[in-house]
């Protein structure tokens, strides 16, 4: 009775290493590669040593890729990059809400100066 106890407390261990550790490893490594196999020129990327950059260039046959960091180019195995941003007009969103939200703030300001302005002449008028 014994060694049975043993060999099921085994099983269970090893049902228990599986689901809780295994398992969740090699779904994160599939995830991993599908997001690697997405990468174009363009994308946006932060590898393993959290370097920030663009891609340039995606090299298939050598698993590397070329980042744009501030016009310094530099080569990496495929396998270092971390995270990817899809390509966007960053620039373009990065200055757009910036400037938009300045120009409202004017827009505002200015609406603001025009309303007081006309209080001000339909307060003379009524006197």
């Amino acid at each position: 009775m014994g060694s049975m106890a043993s060999i099921l407390f085994i099983v269970v261990m090893f049902a228990f290493l599986y689901f809780f550790m295994i398992r969740p490893q090699k779904k994160q490594q599939q995830q991993h590669q599908q997001m690697l196999n997405k990468i174009k020129r363009g994308d946006k990327v932060t590898t393993i040593g959290r370097l920030h950059g663009v891609v340039d260039e995606v090299n298939e046959t050598e698993k590397t890729v070329t980042l744009d960091c501030d016009g310094i180019y530099l080569v990496f195995d495929l396998n270092a990059i971390a995270k990817i941003s899809p390509a966007e007009d960053a620039q373009t969103k990065t200055v757009a809400p910036a400037s938009g939200a300045a120009a409202e703030s004017e827009a505002t300001s200015e609406a603001e100066s025009a309303a007081s302005a006309t209080d001000e002449a339909s307060d003379s008028e009524a006197k």
